[in-house]
């Protein structure tokens, strides 16, 4: 197998750091767009979401701060429920009215 040139390595060091900037700023909408179509939805839900629709790994600390920052924002909202049989405890997570308005938001201003 032929290495890569210099050119080539150039290219894919850019496409890597865009995509990781991007993810930066996409995972917002992802969560949101995940949860708005699972709802009420577990955070092993959403991260099993984020990864199925983008391919994206997200570490659990990512995932958990984002989500926090959204639930302050108003735009998550999380309830403990009971997990039957079990008795154990869960948050299940669902968008809020202003969550669902701000998803509509992005949707109706993303560019494919």
């Amino acid at each position: 197998m032929a290495h890569p040139s210099e050119e080539e390595e150039w290219i894919r060091a850019r496409i890597a750091s865009w995509v990781e900037t991007y993810k930066k700023s996409m995972l917002t909408p992802v969560i949101l767009r995940v949860v708005a179509e699972h709802q009420p939805v577990t955070v092993a839900g959403i991260a099993a979401g984020v990864a199925s629709g983008t391919g994206w790994k997200i570490t659990e600390r990512s995932l958990y701060r984002t989500l926090k920052r959204l639930q302050d924002a108003g735009l998550l909202h999380g309830e403990e429920v009971e997990v039957p049989r079990t008795g154990a405890r869960r948050k299940d997570i669902s968008l809020t009215g202003p969550g669902e308005q701000f998803l509509a938001g992005i949707r109706a201003n993303l560019v494919e």
